[in-house]
Order: C-alpha cells, then sequence, then structure tokens
C-alpha cells in the first residue's frame, strides 16, 4: 500500500545523498522524516575505483538502515548525460501542441528517437486565447535509452522500484521554484518584458557545476565542466600529493601547515571556474535582454572551500548565499540531525526530487522508459487477473455442478416421442424448402427466356426510334415551291449533321461531371467557351474515371447507371443574324427542340403515332461541347445562275445579304456552269453530345399509365 512518502535519491560522485518527505498541512510545506548520506570509499572518477560497485554498496547500505518498501523513488542523472531545449512556439491551436513537439523533438534531438527516452512540458508564462495557445514556450528534455538503463541497473539489481528519473538541472529547478523564489506574481500577470528578478543556483558537485537560472517562468541551464575534483587535481599536481592525501588536504584548507601554498596551487581552478561562469552568464543575458538577475544561491559541498564564494561574488558583482537552512522544509528529526547540517548543501536535489514526487515541482517530466512502466503495471495487475480467472473457474464449477443436478432428475424416455416429432416435422420443413427453390429456378429459366423473345422484337425497335427522334428535333427549312426564289444560306433554318457517333457506359454520371461545364448560362453570344474551362479533345468529351458525381456543387445530380452517350456533329451557315448565330442557333434550335418539343413515333403493335417528350424516350442532358469561333469559308453557291462569261449576271449581284460576299468565277471553270461561282460564308462546327439511357416502348407505356418518368437502367 502506498505510504505517500517519496525518497528522493541523488547518486552523486562522491556520496549517495537520500531524503525522505511528505507533505505538509500547509501546501507551502514539505516535511522532512528520513534522510541518509553514504560517502563512497573513492570518488567515482578516482584513477582505480569500480564505480558500478560502489554504488551498488551504497544502495545495499542504504536499504539496511532504511526501507522504501510503499514509498515512491525519484532519483536523478547528471545534466551532463541528458539533452535539454527550450522551444519558444508561434501562436498555434492548443490541441496541435503534442504534433508540433514531436516534429520539433525529431530536429532537436541528434538520435533517432525510438532510442532516446524522450518528455516534453508546456512552462509557465503562456496564455490560451480562443483556443490558440500564444507566447508558448515548451521544455524538451532526452536522454539515450542505455544511458537510463545504465543509471536504474543498481537499484533494478537490489528490487528497488524507481518511479521518476529527471535531470539534475531540473530537479534543482524545482528546489529553487519551492523554497527560494517566495513571492512571483500569477502566471496570467506575466510579461516577458518586464519578467520578475532572476535567481541563478550555482551547483557544485565533484566533476561539474550545474548552473541554473530562472524568474519562476523561464528557465536556462548549462553544465560547467569544472567541479571540486579539480582542486584536488590541482593540489595533486603542484603539491605532489597522493589523490587521497590531496583530497584531504582540500576539505581541511584552514587546517594546512601552510594554507597560503594550498589557495596558490587551486588559484588557476578558481580563475576558470569564474570564467566560465562570466561566460555562461553573459551568454545568457545576451539571449534575454529583459532579464534582471538579481543573487546567486551556492549548493554543494565543494562551495564550502575557504574564500570560493566570496571571490566569486566580488568577480561576478552579485551576492551569493550558502543556504544554512532550507526555508519550507521542516521536521526537526532531520533537519537537526549532525550530519544533515554539515551536508546540508549536498541535499539540494534530494529535496527538489521530493518535490516531484509529491506533485509539487515546477518542472513534471519523467525519463522512466515506458517498456519498464508498463511491466510494473501488467505485473501490479497479476494478481487481479489470476483472483478474476479463479473466480471464473468457480463460477463455472457451480453452473456445472448446478446443471448435471438437474439433469440427473430428467428421464429421457419421457422427452423420445415430441423429440422425434420435432425432427420428423424438421425433415418435412426442409423437403418442402428445397422444392420451392427448386421451382423458384425453373421460374426464372423461364421468364429469362421470354424477357429476351420480348426485348428481342421491341429492342430492334430502339436505334430506329432514336434516329427518327433526332431527325424530328432538328431544324428544318422546307424547300421553295414554284417559282419562289430560294432563301438565302446565310437565313437557312439548317444544320448540317456530318457524323453520328455513340459510346456505351457503364456509369454516365462520370460524363455528366465533364458534360455540365457545357451547360449554356456562361456562353457568350458568340458561341465561346467560359473563361478557364478545359479544351476538349475530339472525339467524346472526356472523362475522368476517378470522378465523383457527389462533388457537384450545384445540387443537380444528374444521370446515373449503364446508358450511352451520342455525339452529333456537323456545322452550319446560319449566322447573318448577330443575335442568333453560331452556338446560339444551335441552342435555340437542336438543344431547344431536345429538351422541350415533342416528337411522334409508331406505337408498334397497337399501330399509330403517339407523342411523347425526348426525356421519354431517354435522351437528357445535351451539351454543346467545346464551341469553336465563326470562321469563313468559300462553298460553292448552290443557287447561282449558270454564267453567260465573266461579267455575266452571276456578277452583277447588288448588296447581297449579311454573312454573304459577292460571287466569282472559280479559276479555270467553263463559263456558265454552276460549278464554277464560289460564295463565302461564314461557319460554324458543333459537337452535341447527349445521354441516351433508352426504353423499350413496353416500359414506357407502363410508366405513363402509373405516371412515373422515373428513367430506368438500359439493357444491352
Amino acid at each position: 500500500m502506498a505510504s505517500g512518502a517519496v525518497w528522493g535519491i541523488d547518486i552523486g560522485q562522491c556520496a549517495l545523498k537520500a531524503l525522505r518527505c511528505r507533505a505538509h498541512d500547509d501546501p507551502r510545506k514539505l516535511v522532512a522524516e528520513a534522510f541518509d548520506y553514504i560517502e563512497y570509499p573513492k570518488i567515482l572518477s578516482q584513477p582505480g575505483s569500480d564505480p558500478a560497485e560502489l554504488i551498488l554498496e551504497a544502495l545495499k547500505q542504504f536499504l539496511s538502515r532504511n526501507t522504501v518498501l510503499g514509498d515512491r523513488v525519484a532519483v536523478s542523472v547528471s545534466g551532463q548525460s541528458g539533452l535539454a531545449r527550450f522551444i519558444k512556439l508561434p501562436p498555434v491551436e492548443a490541441k496541435k501542441i503534442p504534433d508540433i513537439v514531436r516534429y520539433e523533438a525529431k530536429q532537436q534531438i541528434p538520435f533517432d528517437l525510438n532510442d532516446v527516452v524522450w518528455d516534453y512540458q508546456r512552462m509557465g508564462g503562456g496564455s490560451v486565447e480562443e483556443g490558440f495557445a500564444l507566447e508558448t514556450e515548451v521544455g524538451l528534455f532526452a536522454m539515450k535509452r542505455d544511458a537510463v538503463f545504465r543509471a536504474l541497473d543498481p537499484f533494478l539489481k537490489l528490487d528497488i522500484e524507481v518511479d521518476i528519473v529527471q535531470l539534475t538541472p531540473l530537479v534543482l529547478y524545482n528546489f529553487l521554484l519551492f523554497d527560494q523564489m517566495n513571492e512571483l506574481p500569477p502566471a496570467d500577470e506575466y510579461d516577458p518584458e518586464d519578467p520578475p528578478e532572476s535567481v541563478v543556483i550555482v551547483s557544485m558537485g565533484t566533476d561539474a557545476t550545474d548552473l541554473v537560472i530562472t524568474n519562476g517562468y523561464r528557465v536556462w541551464q548549462r553544465s560547467v565542466p569544472i567541479g571540486g575534483n579539480h582542486f584536488t587535481k590541482a593540489l595533486t599536481r603542484e603539491l605532489k600529493l597522493t589523490f587521497a592525501k590531496a583530497e584531504h588536504l582540500k576539505r581541511n584548507a584552514t587546517a594546512a601547515a601552510d594554507p597560503k601554498a594550498v589557495f596558490q596551487a587551486m588559484r588557476p581552478v578558481f580563475s576558470d571556474l569564474l570564467t566560465e561562469l562570466q561566460r555562461s552568464i553573459g551568454y545568457f543575458s545576451n539571449l534575454d535582454r529583459a532579464a534582471k538577475i538579481g543573487r546567486i544561491v551556492a549548493l554543494g559541498n565543494a562551495m564550502k572551500l575557504p574564500g570560493l564564494c566570496r571571490y566569486l561574488s566580488q568577480s561576478l558583482g552579485y551576492e551569493i548565499a550558502k543556504p544554512d537552512s532550507y526555508q519550507r522544509l521542516v521536521g526537526s528529526q532531520v533537519l537537526t540531525a549532525p550530519a544533515f547540517q554539515e551536508n546540508l548543501l549536498s541535499f539540494g536535489v534530494c529535496y527538489g526530487l521530493a518535490l516531484q514526487g509529491l506533485g509539487k515541482g515546477g518542472v513534471r517530466t519523467n525519463l522512466l522508459p515506458k517498456e519498464i512502466i508498463n511491466d510494473r503495471l501488467i505485473r501490479r495487475k497479476k494478481p487481479w487477473a489470476v483472483a478474476a480467472a479463479a473466480m471464473f473457474m468457480l463460477a463455472c464449477s457451480i453452473s456445472y455442478a448446478a446443471y448435471s443436478l438437474a439433469l440427473s432428475t430428467v428421464n429421457p424416455d419421457t422427452w423420445k416421442p415430441a423429440t422425434s416429432k420435432a425432427q420428423q416435422i424438421n425433415s418435412s420443413s426442409s423437403q418442402l424448402s428445397s422444392e420451392f427453390e427448386q421451382a423458384k429456378t425453373e421460374f426464372q429459366a423461364t421468364d429469362q427466356i421470354g424477357q429476351h423473345l420480348v426485348g428481342n422484337v421491341e429492342g430492334r425497335l430502339r436505334w430506329l426510334e432514336l434516329l427518327r427522334a433526332i431527325n424530328q428535333c432538328l431544324p428544318y427549312e422546307p424547300p421553295p415551291e414554284g417559282d419562289e426564289k430560294p432563301i438565302p444560306i446565310p437565313e437557312r433554318n439548317e444544320l448540317h449533321v456530318t457524323n453520328f457517333d455513340c459510346q456505351y457506359m457503364e456509369d454516365v454520371s462520370t460524363w455528366y461531371v465533364e458534360a455540365k461545364k457545357w451547360e449554356p448560362t456562361d456562353t457568350n453570344e458568340k458561341g465561346q467557351p467560359p473563361a478557364g474551362n478545359p479544351p476538349v479533345p475530339d472525339g467524346m468529351a472526356p472523362v475522368d474515371p476517378n470522378a465523383n458525381p457527389a462533388d457537384d456543387q450545384s445540387g443537380e445530380t444528374g444521370p446515373k447507371g449503364p446508358g450511352w452517350i451520342v455525339r452529333l456533329s456537323g456545322h452550319h451557315w446560319h449566322n447573318a443574324e448577330r443575335a442568333n448565330q453560331g452556338a446560339q442557333f444551335v441552342r435555340n434550335t437542336l438543344i431547344d427542340n431536345i429538351l422541350h418539343s415533342k416528337v411522334e413515333l409508331p406505337r408498334g403493335d397497337r399501330g399509330g403515332l403517339e407523342t411523347m417528350s425526348m426525356e421519354e424516350l431517354g435522351v437528357v442532358h445535351p451539351v454543346l461541347v467545346n464551341p469553336l469561333k465563326v470562321y469563313p469559308q468559300e462553298v460553292i453557291d448552290p443557287n447561282a445562275e449558270p454564267e453567260t462569261g465573266y461579267g455575266g449576271v452571276g456578277n452583277m449581284m447588288e448588296g447581297g445579304m449579311p454573312g454573304m460576299t459577292r460571287s466569282r468565277p472559280a479559276a479555270g471553270a467553263a463559263a456558265g456552269a454552276n460549278t464554277g461561282n464560289i460564295i463565302s460564308l461564314l461557319r460554324f462546327d458543333f459537337d452535341v453530345q447527349f445521354c441516351w439511357q433508352p426504353k423499350t416502348p413496353s416500359e414506357r407505356h407502363e410508366a405513363k399509365e402509373k405516371g412515373n418518368t422515373e428513367r430506368t437502367p438500359p439493357t444491352q
């Protein structure tokens, strides 16, 4: 059962530090219940040491003096082992932030995402307006998977279940935010142009120093590769001492026989550390011009080196404070213990880990691998799964026993007559069903033969009816009677059809999608195609096999199912009237007749003629495809008088009709020959297409009787 307490364990290079805390009644405080400080016999980076063995022995010693059963465990890993990036996002929908962060992770993390453990968190200070996140900064944290398992290996060997893995700089940020920064404005009042005062934390470890700068909402961190070990190595090099003696001399520098020589030997390290801190703080100030650094907090036992804080404070120009207590940590049994007081500066990381484990940290990311979390979840569910399976088996056993007892009270001979009768009825029913299916199959075969016979009789008239109907829809100019003069060609209501073509389609709706582009509503009076329409090649209208008729936004669905696409090609010379020439003449005659005129067709076996619309015949949606311009053409005048010679009657025409120029003799033509008179006319070529879904006379007659004009799919 969970105890509600958290162990924060810091595996340092010099010692193992652990602090057990639980929540206080005051949300701004924490209760320290236990601690431990176990120094290794050797520093982990010291020559000749075995880090894995030293850590394992320290953990065994820790478990011998403490228990973690029922407590959550949070551990830290060095900032140098991981990666931290803080990314400022552009204004974006809040729900899309995870997708953008994943994209940024691929760009920022220099490894395959499958090879790392990574997590992210939105930092404070941003806002959300109407679903859009503004001024959002995201912290992206990652660590190589093998490095995480290497850090967790000692805990796994001792069956210590780690719940949180966090980078040390982020742990220090949690500590600083909770314990050292008392007055912060609410997040909705945060102004990036005038942010709160920033605090710097310098935590010196054995091999590196973690530098964290934050104003409570934005955080910046860097790991400086200088630590307490560098002072020891300087003493070893300058004073010719062993590593162990140099470490002892460093810790007791003021009690040395010649303190001045000791500090003189360590002076280059003082200078290098100062240079790195100045560079880092200067770089941060250039990144954030609005930042105002107020003070520096020093952590780590190495910061207890005499004169170090004073030297850094004077050189950096900021106040550097070493905490002599933690402001928001209570628990006199721990806080007054001599070992805790002596190593107070080294427990800041443990404090920050406990804060995150209790849900009070500013950063809540966790680098614990997902596979470990899943394994624990499955392991914890196993007892419940086994118990559920046992209960299910018990229920099945009880049910089986109950049914067996009930069955034993029944005499099978009692049910034999009823069972036999039911089987007979079932057999008779199956036989009747089989006979019904056989009779149905025979009927359908006979009906199919009849349909074919009827279809052959009615179907033979189908094309003749279409041709007769189209002929009636063509404009007609009667020939002159008696001595009447022929009507001038440009005034004749005639369309000359030169080609009749058709194409069968399984679904005419795909044709309709393209044909609808040539509706006459947007065509100008000269018959030009609407602007933006694609050119149509010779032949039938282009059909896109992937077109979806549902994409038509006009609301008209058009024809569907199988049918024929019929094409009439030809020309006319009726171009004398500007308002009724070119494409407009085709629309006013042929297309209008197909849409609105009635045609007379034979009634077949019933005799006589019947009147019907083209739609009743199955002809719908006539369109003039790709109308081009009217152009002049020279043709032989069929109405010209035979010439008696050049300059005869044929060349004495006065005036003339619009659209017709004066005749002239053809070169080399004999006098009086009609073929020698050439006239220039305005010609328009047309290409009319329509959909034809034919109906038999029987189907049309039945539709009329029912008052239903719905088209039915044609038969091939």
